[in-house]
């Protein structure tokens, strides 16, 4: 049997989207998705011969992310069968749909309401002032390191009621999470890694959950061990689970976000210079949001053929079967929902459009927490620090296309 040809127009589109996994891409990936999007007027990019689609349009994206269709959970497709790392993954809300999923997600909610999240606006204003007390303001210093990484990971082990001993553990683990997320370059090494975590991680919420159940105590550990719907309570393995999620989620995206927006401030003084004048503006967070995008990408695979809206009021059929890469990055600089869509733009009157958080049935249930970790953080940078310089504009990035963030970033506070 011979091998088909590939035409050149399919071999440039192959090209093209390949190209967005060069660990290049890693620092700036948008020049990638605007190489994708310019490939179809559509924002939708037809992959056949991988069984895929590409969307990189708002309209596109949003109605994928909120099909019924549209399923969540091909990753798990990926992790090697019969591994902690696998079995970790696999009672995570993330990854079910429909009466599973709705069920795990409405007993976690039940002990994730807005009250619990408006109560903890204090913790987040003490935290943010106590960290930023401790840095030396007249030199350089590492902001991710010092602030950026322990500042959520401290509000999330809160609300989960564990203990402040054990914060270089648990942001250990967030990364592992967020590598079997991300789900490419699984080296034999890197494995190795996520299932040592992903065993440690397991015993100590096994535990943990056990001890709860016996004697509660504040947090949301305790809620969700105590939560029940019609009778029914998460089993150990889905409270494992999906504490690890919010533990990871609470901590990696608002962790990544906070050292993303000083760098795309970084580029536009003028947007700086706009916060330091007005540090409480309420757009704040939605705008650094939709231009830094701590989720990039995420994935869906069609249940039934689906029609979606794309670029220019155009319909484009996609088949049962497709796997869809819903490029949010992408579409959160959409030029046809967002002008001059690159641009900071605290008065933009519509970035509360992004889809920095899905859409949906899978909809981010800590977005409200991260709005009010980023209002808070960037309030005080600007109030307390309206000189702060980036001092190294290219800094090295974590190796990750998903959850995308600045390994370190170096600041002077002072100017």
């Amino acid at each position: 049997m011979t091998t088909p040809t590939l035409s050149a127009r399919q071999a440039h589109v192959q090209a093209t989207l390949q190209a967005l996994w060069n660990p290049g891409a890693y620092r700036d990936p948008q020049p990638g998705y605007e190489a994708v999007r310019a490939l179809d007027p559509s924002g939708v990019v037809a992959a056949p011969e991988w069984g895929s689609a590409f969307v990189t349009s708002h309209a596109a994206n949003s109605a994928l992310l909120r099909s019924p269709a549209a399923r969540s959970g091909a990753i798990i497709s990926q992790v090697p069968a019969d591994t902690a790392s696998l079995r970790l993954l696999q009672p995570m809300m993330l990854f079910h749909n429909g009466v599973s999923h709705q069920r795990l997600r409405g007993l976690v909610q039940s002990a994730f309401t807005p009250r619990v999240v408006a109560e903890q606006r204090e913790l987040v204003r003490a935290l943010v002032s106590d960290l930023l007390a401790g840095l030396p303001h007249n030199q350089e210093v590492d902001l991710v390191a010092t602030f950026a990484a322990p500042l959520p990971a401290r509000v999330i082990m809160h609300m989960l009621g564990l203990e402040g001993d054990d914060e270089a553990k648990f942001i250990r683990w967030t990364q592992s999470v967020a590598d079997l997320l991300a789900g490419d370059g699984h080296t034999p090494e890197l494995m190795a890694r996520l299932e040592a975590d992903a065993r440690e991680m397991s015993t100590y919420f096994r535990d943990l959950a056990d001890e709860l159940r016996a004697h509660p105590r504040p947090g949301l550990l305790s809620a969700l061990a105590a939560a029940e719907d019609g009778g029914e309570r998460l089993s150990s393995a889905e409270l494992l689970s999906n504490a690890a999620l919010l533990l990871a989620a609470g901590h990696e995206t608002t962790s990544n976000l906070i050292p993303g927006g000083l760098l795309e401030l970084a580029t536009q003084p003028g947007a700086w210079t706009a916060l330091t004048a007005r540090p409480d503006h309420p757009n704040v967070p939605d705008e650094l949001l939709r231009v830094v995008s701590p989720v990039q990408l995420d994935g869906r695979t069609l249940a039934a053929p689906l029609t979606v809206p794309g670029a220019g009021g155009r319909e484009v059929p996609l088949a049962a079967g497709t796997h869809v890469q819903t490029m949010l990055a992408a579409a959160n600089r959409d030029p046809e929902v967002f002008p001059d869509p690159a641009r900071i733009d605290w008065d933009r009157p519509n970035s509360a459009r992004h889809l920095a958080f899905a859409a949906g049935a899978h909809y981010c249930l800590g977005a409200s927490l991260a709005r009010l970790e980023i209002a808070e953080v960037y309030a005080a940078l600007a109030t307390r620090f309206p000189q702060l310089r980036v001092t190294d504009p290219r800094p090295p990035f974590k190796p990750n296309h998903v959850l995308r963030g600045p390994l370190e970033l170096r600041v002077r506070l002072n100017g």
